[in-house]
């Protein structure tokens, strides 16, 4: 197959011995990647807290920053059962997002269901892009017979799916209603 694009693949064939097999790789960089993107959560989330006016908002995000704690110390026994490091590798998607929701709150008047609603669709976009990468990583896992991180995986990936209902139901019992009715 020619390469098009005029560069060598990241994840390729690797023909030693102690080499890892391309999908191993690149499985293991979707870890790093949200690694990375679980700790800068843990900087965000406060701060999105903290220009919540709803206290619904608020708890939910509260909520789901201990959540957080919890999906990285699961990324750290991930790591630990596959007898690696824990290091991260920069995740610009959460990077672009996180600066996405800083905009919001900087662009909007705080104290307004306005800002919450801008909060509530930054943080599922959030969720989406978690939901998406937990999804993928938890069916590699599974391709590649690792039992026990699929287990971990889906454990995190139902819980950022239940925080995602969880900002549906915010925003549609009240807060999308209180914004529709500023001036």
């Amino acid at each position: 197959m020619k390469n098009e694009t005029g560069t060598t693949p990241k994840f390729k064939m690797k023909t030693s011995v102690h080499s890892e097999p391309a999908l191993n790789e690149l499985f293991f960089d979707g870890i790093r990647d949200l690694y990375w993107a679980e700790n800068h959560l843990l900087k965000t989330l406060p701060k999105m807290i903290k220009a919540a006016s709803s206290a619904a908002l608020s708890k939910a995000i509260e909520n789901h920053l201990k959540e957080t704690e919890g999906h990285v110390a699961r990324l750290e026994t991930i790591f630990d059962i596959m007898g690696k490091e824990p290091i991260a590798k920069k995740c610009d998607a959460m990077e672009g997002l996180a600066k996405e929701g800083e905009e919001i709150i900087e662009s909007t008047e705080a104290g307004t269901a306005t800002r919450d609603v801008g909060i509530i669709l930054a943080s599922q976009k959030v969720e989406h892009y978690e939901i998406a990468s937990y999804g993928g990583l938890l069916q590699l896992a599974a391709t590649l017979g690792l039992t026990e991180v699929a287990t971990l995986l889906e454990q995190t990936l139902e819980e950022e799916k239940a925080a995602d209902l969880i900002l549906t139901e915010v925003a549609e019992e009240g807060v999308n209603y209180q914004a529709s009715e500023e001036s």
